[in-house]
């Protein structure tokens, strides 16, 4: 360990720097030689190497996912070049190309950080070797090696005997429980990250070596923890166990806001989308926007959770736009409260018009050539006329009509008068008997 370390020297000077800085301010709060002013340095330091790595981190995720997406292809490669390594390998490197991802971009920063990881091994063992390192001067170091963590000095290790952590003046005990506490936290928070990664945000549908791979490092990264931690010094297991609950922390906000496709993590958060836009009626913000957008624009290629909620959006009358937006659909209106909020009902339906009537329907009709209302109203009251009619006289009055108050004709005695030239064939109006 120390051999690397010596290696990332050149970034020592750097990382002495920022820690003292921080020293610095927190010296004020907690005072100088405390484990809290200390400690906190290590852990601010922490959080500016991890701000700066975001980028890295987000490069990270895409790499992961893309990979992720590859693998039905690459389990292709390698049935089809089993027996042709170099041959599957040329074809590996062409599907990377084309697909514009490399299996190192998942572990970019890893990578970045860990020349300052080994440059704070570097300094922490020289404090507790009484070297100074970087712009740590010798009261500086004084200081560093009077601070405690809950008993435990910050250079002391795990394996460190009885008279090297008497010198940093502490005890055996002491020492050796923080340290060990350290670890399983340490351990445990890379379990759960590596887990949570595996159980929640990996594509459920697709059966690939990757998974297998992942399922392994889920338990041998905690081991391989456990193994170097006895070997780290307080200050860096410091530094490690921050990293991790960042990273942790970190994971947690992605699989729950921009979780991989076909995961759990994605089921939960469509119902969660889907239930804010049932009830708003609109996305809000760019990333529920672009997740939409990505849901619109695979058609037919969505998946069980996708396909679930644009049926969800149909249901409640709202349609999914190409932009990422979501709008009423036609049977919807949007209904704006009295609060600001906005909430879909149902429009009122559309007018239907009448179905069109049969010869036979308009034959057995009361009424022929006039508006069906006039028809209807008659038919209620009928009307008697005081003009001849144009018939002949040996017309009869029609079964439908109702004598006058002189005529001693009888209803239903009447024929049906012809047709006029002109008329619809059927029954016509009614007439009223001539007088005699």
């Amino acid at each position: 360990m120390d051999t690397i370390a010596n290696l990332f020297s050149f970034i020592t000077t750097p990382v002495s720097w920022v820690i003292v800085q921080f020293h610095t301010v927190y010296g004020h709060i907690f005072g100088p030689d405390t484990g809290w002013a200390w400690g906190l340095s290590i852990v601010s330091l922490v959080i500016l190497i991890r701000i700066c790595l975001i980028p890295l981190f987000v490069k990270q995720i895409k790499a992961t996912r893309a990979m992720q997406t590859l693998q039905p292809e690459m389990k292709k490669i390698q049935e089809r070049y089993k027996n042709d390594k170099q041959r599957q390998s040329e074809e590996m490197m062409k599907l990377y190309k084309d697909a514009g991802t490399n299996p190192l971009s998942s572990c970019l920063p890893i990578l970045a950080q860990s020349p300052f990881f080994f440059a704070l091994y570097h300094v922490l063992n020289g404090i507790a070797s009484g070297e100074t390192v970087g712009v740590i001067n010798q009261s500086l170091l004084e200081s560093a090696q009077k601070a405690h963590i809950f008993g435990a000095p910050l250079a002391a290790k795990f394996l460190d005997s009885a008279e090297t952590v008497e010198k940093l003046g502490a005890s055996l005990t002491d020492v050796r429980v923080v340290t060990a506490i350290m670890i399983v936290l340490m351990s445990g928070s890379q379990f759960y990250t590596q887990r949570q990664l595996m159980t929640k945000n990996v594509d459920t549908t697709v059966k690939t070596p990757f998974m297998q791979q992942q399922k392994m490092l889920m338990y041998v990264f905690p081991i391989m923890f456990a193994f170097f931690g006895i070997r780290f010094p307080v200050g860096v297991l410091i530094y490690w166990l921050t990293t991790n609950v960042w990273t942790m922390g970190q994971q947690m906000y992605v699989i729950r806001n921009n979780p991989t496709p076909g995961s759990k993590a994605q089921a939960a958060y469509l119902e969660r989308l889907q239930k804010h836009v049932t009830q708003h009626g609109k996305t809000r913000g760019r990333g529920e926007k672009a997740i939409v957008k990505a849901i619109v624009a695979k058609g037919r290629d969505r998946n069980e959770f996708e396909r679930k909620f644009v049926n969800g959006l149909t249901k409640a009358g709202l349609v999914a736009q190409p932009d990422g937006a979501v709008v009423a659909g036609e049977n919807t209106t949007v209904v704006e409260s009295e609060d600001g909020t906005t909430t879909t009902a149902a429009a009122a339906p559309k007018r239907q018009q009448p179905k069109r009537q049969t010869k036979a329907q308009r034959q057995s009709g009361g009424a022929s050539g006039s508006a069906s209302a006039d028809a209807s109203a008659e038919d209620a009251e009928p009307k008697t006329s005081l003009t001849k009619s144009d018939e002949p006289q040996d017309a009869k009055p029609s079964a439908a009509a109702k004598p006058a108050s002189g005529g001693g004709s009888k209803p239903g005695t009447g024929t049906r008068s012809k047709a006029q030239s002109g008329q619809r064939k059927g029954p016509q109006r009614p007439k009223s008997p001539s007088k005699k």
